[in-house]
């Protein structure tokens, strides 16, 4: 299990990289590896099936409609800017768009500004 979780936050890295984000720094949340910018954590590895994305309420709303196959919510995400999403399901492409909406939402100003330059 620890291998998939391993697996997981190495696609996160490779995509984040693939993506140019800056200023992203490995760490954790609440003990599982996470990616942050600016000391804020954007996207986490909560389990072998399950990545944590930080997003806005509205956006949240929206992929939860398009696509519940890839998003789900449990009680402890209500109303707050966090979704779950399923890791196997979801494809190399989309991921990195949802990573760097996360990092947008995430990212201190100066840095987003920088990099949408």
């Amino acid at each position: 299990m620890a291998d998939d979780v391993d697996a997981i936050f190495a696609r996160l890295k490779r995509l984040a990289a693939e993506a140019g984000l800056p200023a992203v720094e490995e760490s954790t949340s609440y003990g599982n590896p996470a990616l942050k910018v600016g000391g804020k954590s954007f996207v986490a590895v909560k389990n072998a099936e399950t990545i944590v994305i930080s997003i806005s309420l509205d956006d949240k709303d929206h992929l939860l409609e398009m696509a519940p196959d890839v998003y789900f919510q449990t009680d402890h995400y209500v109303g707050w800017p966090h979704l779950p999403l399923r890791a196997a399901v979801i494809g190399d492409e989309e991921l990195r768009l949802r990573l760097l909406g996360a990092w947008l939402f995430r990212a201190p100003k100066k840095i987003a500004a920088r990099y949408q330059a």
